[in-house]
């Protein structure tokens, strides 16, 4: 599966803590590193090629020692989903939040690799009728 995969960090003032996120390192699950964004206070990104590739992110997110974890929210934007998932740590796990008017759909997947589904606008809209 190819699926292009974005994530999106927002903490603000938290340079110190993201920083080990922003350098290569090898003993990650996931490849690449989190770059800056220059015009936002607190703002990193990072972009996968496959789905598969960013698994354990949000693991390494989650054990970073947050400064106001109630304040980090992570986007998270695979090929197929309408809109960017938004993600919160609450009590030290990143949960996926809900948002109206939105469903995550799971399809069945032939592999042995569980598939994260998709975000859809128009899911939402079929079961709200």
């Amino acid at each position: 599966m190819s699926r292009m995969a974005q994530v999106i960090v927002l903490a603000r003032y938290e340079d110190e803590v993201m920083e080990p996120l922003t350098r290569p390192d090898e003993a990650r699950t996931w490849r690449g590193c989190f770059v800056r964004v220059p015009w936002f206070v607190g703002g990193w990104y990072v972009e996968f090629e496959r789905w598969q590739e960013r698994r354990g992110v949000l693991r390494d997110l989650e054990s970073l020692p947050w400064n106001e974890p109630a304040c980090v929210q992570v986007m998270l934007h695979d090929e197929d989903d309408d809109v960017f998932g938004l993600w919160m740590l609450r009590d030290g796990v990143l949960v996926e939040m809900g948002i109206p008017g939105i469903q995550r759909v799971h399809t069945a997947v032939r592999s042995q690799e569980r598939s994260p589904g998709f975000l859809s606008t128009r899911a939402a809209r079929r079961t709200s009728v």
